[in-house]
């Protein structure tokens, strides 16, 4: 006997299956901005990371995607390798918080993924820095960003 696939479950898209499966961090976004925007972690360190977020759902009046979108990325990256080196330091429950961000608008996306790559420029005991660059599907630089976070030790209960 042969089995009808069921209309209600979308057949597996080939970029379905090539998808890595999600980053462990990735579950620590669950209600908050970052799941808002669709942003998805790739790769994370305490030396840097890469992170996407779709351009539809983010996109300013004009179509074009809202400065303010590539910076929240740009933010979060930088502050999630920020995590991941305060809790080498400091231990496992330690945070990390963004204090500064400049960025640069080089371009816009009208549609698909925008990538931000992030890396070190500064690891100490107390504040991280981070270069991150914004590009999209083509590799071209959207957004050039610093991003500084203060590392936090665990707080007592």
């Amino acid at each position: 006997m042969t089995s009808t696939p069921d209309p209600e479950t979308p057949a597996d898209s080939p970029a379905e299956a090539s998808a890595p499966p999600p980053h462990p961090f990735q579950e620590l976004l669950r209600g908050t901005l970052c799941e808002r925007m669709g942003m998805r972690v790739l790769e994370l360190s305490a030396a840097g990371g890469v992170m996407t977020m779709p351009v539809e759902g983010n996109t300013q009046p004009a179509g074009l995607l809202h400065g303010g979108a590539s910076i929240a990325l740009a933010e979060s990256i930088a502050s999630f390798a920020g995590v991941v080196h305060a809790r080498e330091i400091h231990g496992e429950r330690a945070q990390a918080v963004g204090t500064t961000v400049s960025a640069v608008h080089h371009r816009s996306a009208r549609a698909g993924t925008v990538t931000a790559t992030c890396e070190t420029l500064h690891r100490g005991r107390t504040v991280a820095t981070y270069a991150v660059a914004v590009t999209d599907d083509t590799g071209a630089l959207l957004c050039s960003s610093t991003v500084s976070t203060m590392l936090l030790p665990p707080r007592d209960s």
